[in-house]
């Protein structure tokens, strides 16, 4: 079992952190935890394991996040997990959508704490793996203080140690998960609060940070952060983590250097008949900020889709920008 270095983190986003945006953000850093979409227990049960869990061993440290919340299913898909040597099987506690509700997982287990407990307890049970949970500070009127301290105290009985806490309540009626990521105020002081009244557990912080200076002044409250959207619209800002939060010593890559790393994985995975876009896709916020960057996105947006296309449009994209790096 691998040694995870928590402080930094990305978070699992649905329908963005495939297996092409991970391989892509660890050209950007090698130190930074990733985590995986969620998938459900049934589809890792009953599913096409290969094509649900398979990626390229650059992407260690990678975490699996698994939606579910019957114990004997969890077991089952951790087990799973190992066998495809993930580095940390996740609970997701904090997703918010009305399909997840409707599955019994996500945000609502906020309601059933001694069933998260169940299920953390059945995971640990089969697998040497560190079994964690994301969650959020409070469910519609469950959003006390007190209430969130019930819940980790009962969920931490069962074994976990680990705690990802995305600092917004959640409504599960009324609020869409955009909305859900937007309108909750943020409430860092809870998470800090919550690292204070738990020494012994390792917190870490979700939600909001998009700087390298917001995390800087994060991490003396709790043990790590977790970056959300930040790391998708602005990947270039994981660029500097591994010098700044993980005392690495190499430059940092140049964004050429990223995009000229990425070349040789679409390629091969173009041989896989794995469409261009599915990891083009994932690249259009690489020069967020600078000249050029909006001649970047739109040239891939307008000629990945030619027949024939391959990485020569990755190749072409960055001669739109001036003076690139």
């Amino acid at each position: 079992m691998r040694l995870l270095d928590r402080r930094i983190a990305v978070a699992p986003m649905l329908d963005w952190t495939d297996r092409h945006c991970r391989f892509f953000l660890r050209l950007l850093t090698r130190r930074t935890l990733l985590y995986t979409e969620m998938a459900t227990t049934g589809a890792v049960l009953r599913g096409n394991p290969e094509r649900l869990l398979a990626y390229d061993p650059a992407e260690h440290p990678l975490a699996l996040q698994l939606g579910g919340s019957d114990p004997a299913e969890l077991a089952r898909s951790a087990r799973v997990a190992a066998e495809f040597d993930y580095d940390e099987v996740n609970l997701n506690v904090g997703c918010p959508s009305d399909r997840v509700q409707s599955g019994r997982f996500g945000a609502c287990l906020m309601a059933e704490p001694d069933l998260v407990a169940a299920g953390v307890a059945a995971m640990r049970a089969v697998v040497a793996l560190p079994v964690t949970v994301k969650t959020r500070i409070g469910i519609d009127d469950r959003d006390s203080y007190e209430a969130l301290v019930d819940f980790i105290g009962r969920v931490a009985s069962g074994g976990c140690e680990v705690f990802i806490i995305h600092a917004r309540k959640a409504w599960l009626r009324g609020l869409s998960p955009r909305e859900n990521r937007e309108i909750p105020p943020l409430r860092h002081d809870v998470v800090y609060r919550l690292k204070r009244d738990f020494p012994g557990l390792t917190i870490i912080l979700n939600g909001g940070l998009t700087t390298l200076e917001q995390i800087a002044d994060s991490l003396p409250g709790v043990d790590g952060v977790m970056i959300g959207r930040a790391a998708y619209e602005n990947p270039y800002l994981l660029a500097e983590m591994d010098r700044r939060f993980f005392g690495s010593s190499a430059p940092s890559p140049s964004r050429r250097q990223v995009i000229e790393g990425f070349l040789p994985y679409v390629e091969a995975q173009m041989r896989r008949g794995t469409p261009l876009q599915a990891m083009t896709r994932h690249v259009l916020g690489l020069f967020q900020g600078i000249p050029g960057a909006r001649a970047w996105r739109r040239y891939l947006s307008e000629h990945v889709h030619r027949r024939g296309a391959g990485v020569e449009v990755l190749a072409a994209a960055l001669r739109q920008i001036p003076n690139v790096a």
